[in-house]
């Protein structure tokens, strides 16, 4: 068997286990699922992972990665350089904004693995508090921590008024973690959700915005 092959067995092998994981959770799905899943014995899956928890541990890598490669095709301003992160937000008119802003939600609700890994870490987030915190901390921590730093910036250039930015992260961002909680499973919802999503960054925007 060619490396190639063996990656491609090693992909399948993680899709599937994600697949099982957001129905069946990850106490609920065995070795043997996943094998079966993807259509190998028990002792070939083992040649590729040592165990269901290093598929998972996987999964967790990938989906950072995910986002990672999300932010960069999008052109998200750099998290490292938050002047410069301020000043990108800040050039942008709101029609900008909200384009961005639709850009995101919509990778968010559209993208497969996404979507699973959302579902699995609310099945597992009263059973398995390691997936939880991962969860917690892409979903929540991170992009809270994010923007109160680069609100913060924003106040400071002149771009928004002066507020408590780290309120003001929780305004912006709220609202958005509520659109993924309510639609993320209703993707024929989606023209909706981005409506909602145009009326809560045209609000956001009003208030905290200084009219230049």
């Amino acid at each position: 068997m060619t490396r190639d092959c063996e990656l491609t067995t090693k992909e399948r092998i993680v899709d599937e286990a994600l697949t099982l994981f957001a129905v069946k959770g990850f106490n609920g799905t065995s070795v043997k699922n996943i094998a079966e899943a993807v259509g190998i014995k028990d002792s070939s899956l083992y040649k590729h992972f040592k165990s269901k928890k290093e598929i998972m541990d996987t999964i967790i890598r990938q989906m950072r990665s995910r986002m990672e490669d999300m932010s960069n095709a999008m052109g998200l301003p750099d998290e490292q350089n938050y002047t410069a992160a301020a000043k990108a937000y800040g050039d942008l008119d709101l029609k900008g904004l909200i384009t961005l802003s639709k850009k995101v939600l919509q990778f968010y609700l559209n993208d497969s693995y996404v979507s699973r890994f959302w579902r699995l870490a609310t099945i597992e987030q009263y059973q398995n508090e390691e997936i939880y915190l991962v969860y917690r901390k892409i979903f929540m921590e991170e992009s809270i921590t994010y923007q109160t730093i680069l609100f913060r910036e924003m106040i400071r250039a002149n771009i928004f008024v002066d507020a408590d930015p780290e309120v003001m992260a929780m305004n912006f961002y709220t609202p958005i973690f509520f659109l993924l909680s309510k639609y993320m499973q209703q993707p024929e919802k989606e023209e909706e959700a981005l409506k909602i999503l145009e009326r809560q960054i045209t609000e956001f925007s009003r208030i905290y915005q200084r009219n230049v």
